[in-house]
């Protein structure tokens, strides 16, 4: 991973303009692009570079990414109703896919980060890297329009993942398995209950509990409450037999 500290509008096109040219774009506005890449924990040891940080593209873009797969699915699938389209878009939007697609699309060689944050293990990283995929999408919004966005989001997210999502039904969570289960077998919904908290703002850790009535089943574990809730799940299956 570079040092681009330094980076000016002379010196783009010999970083960022490489992935333009990967992506087949080019933005108008070089700094949105730059901001995108930009992780909050980089200006804290580089406070003299001259962009934000990409939370607020990060929010725009997840607006953005949402209502793009949204339209696809409802134009596409006439037939299918609300859930099964809610599962399906929540299985293309979820973070290790965006993260898987931000990887292949050599995202993480362009990352700005500190110096601390370069080195969190594997999966923090993943993370890191959903949030870039959708804060590139703010950016992309704000500098070529819907349709841009659109045919990006087509071409190397919808086109690429949800053939695989559909055909081996990776739509189906564990905590959706393990609701189905509990309530035909025990009648019970299942209950998430954060037990643990810890990390900073950026990067928290969550254990979380599920329970059946006030029974604690097992734990779970993750980087967000949902992907400890989903930890959670998976292991209450297995401790159940599911």
């Amino acid at each position: 991973m570079e040092d681009f500290s330094k980076l000016t509008h002379l010196n783009f096109e010999k970083n960022f303009g490489g992935l333009e040219k990967k992506l087949s774009l080019k933005f108008n506005n070089k700094d949105l692009l730059i901001q995108a890449f930009c992780h909050r924990s980089y200006l804290n040891e580089n406070p003299e570079f001259s962009l934000g940080h990409n939370e607020r593209l990060e929010f725009l873009g997840d607006a953005v990414l949402e209502l793009i797969t949204t339209e696809y699915l409802f134009k596409k699938f006439p037939k299918k109703t609300e859930g099964e389209l809610t599962s399906w878009r929540a299985a293309l939007v979820n973070s290790n896919i965006l993260s898987e697609t931000a990887y292949n699309l050599d995202f993480n060689d362009f990352v700005l980060l500190s110096q601390g944050e370069k080195k969190e293990i594997k999966k923090a990283r993943g993370y890191i890297l959903a949030d870039i995929f959708e804060s590139f999408i703010g950016a992309l919004y704000l500098d070529q329009g819907y349709q841009s966005c659109q045919n990006f989001i087509e071409r190397n997210l919808i086109n690429k993942k949800l053939p695989e999502i559909i055909e081996k039904g990776l739509f189906k969570d564990s905590k959706s398995l393990f609701q189905e289960r509990a309530q035909e077998i025990l009648s019970i919904t299942p209950i998430y209950q954060v037990l643990e908290e810890s990390g900073p703002d950026h990067i928290k850790h969550f254990i979380v509990g599920v329970f059946l009535d006030k029974e604690l089943i097992t734990k779970g574990e993750g980087y967000s409450k949902q992907e400890a809730e989903l930890d959670a799940a998976k292991n209450a299956l297995k401790v159940k037999g599911w």
